[in-house]
């Protein structure tokens, strides 16, 4: 099946208020636009530096996602144009995607990354830690950011009962803090599943799911 037949399928699975993030990490330019052409305007990738060339490249409308680990030496380069940054598991991290969106009196949007999986090299928080840095002082001051929701992702295994079980104590953890709020932060979204397990997150409470291999075949 071409692109745009595997992304009209999936879109025609979700659910409503569910929000497609077509994944094109290692993907070139043509591979977008046909996802483009077929009605994608909201695609995400895990290294700042091949997001910011094919930002330059493609249609301006596109709403780029930063979805891969962030260092903050690299925060600069994605400032100008980034909507969404999934993976923010510090509060210096928030200081410097602020500090950089300042310089182009811009307000980006940050997901907190929450750690659920039993895999020790995935990045994020525990719940004291989210809860901490929402109900802090620190972030209230930061005026070019808005934390608009949680992230995270379950164990890559085949148990889905394990996959499951993580899910669920993220909306668990998503519903515990949704009642914090300030002029910055309004939390929202809820972004987890992948190709592998989109169903189950949805199943789960996500409304926000990151799709890549599904829609444009295997990584290159």
């Amino acid at each position: 099946m071409s692109i745009a037949q595997n992304l009209n399928s999936i879109k025609a699975s979700l659910p409503q208020h569910v929000t497609l993030v077509a994944v094109s990490k290692t993907k070139p330019a043509a591979d977008l636009m046909e996802a483009y052409q077929a009605g994608q305007r909201i695609f995400g990738e895990n290294k700042i530096q091949e997001m910011t060339d094919k930002w330059e490249q493609l249609p301006k409308d596109i709403e780029w996602h930063m979805i891969g680990h962030v260092q903050t030496n690299k925060v600069k380069y994605m400032a100008p144009y980034v909507k969404l940054v999934h993976g923010v598991d510090s509060l210096k991290l928030l200081e410097e995607i602020n500090k950089q969106a300042a310089k182009y009196n811009r307000i980006i949007d940050c997901l907190l990354q929450i750690h659920i999986a039993e895999e020790d090299t995935k990045f994020g928080l525990d719940q004291a830690e989210v809860m901490e840095l929402l109900s802090g002082e620190n972030v209230k001051n930061l005026h070019n950011i808005r934390v608009c929701g949680l992230m995270g992702m379950a164990t890559f295994t085949e148990n889905t009962d394990q996959v499951k079980k993580e899910f669920t104590r993220l909306k668990e953890i998503f519903d515990n803090v949704t009642s914090i709020t300030a002029d910055n932060i309004d939390l929202s979204i809820l972004s987890m599943g992948m190709s592998g397990d989109y169903k189950i997150a949805i199943d789960c409470g996500s409304n926000m799911v990151r799709i890549g291999s599904s829609i444009f075949g295997t990584r290159n």
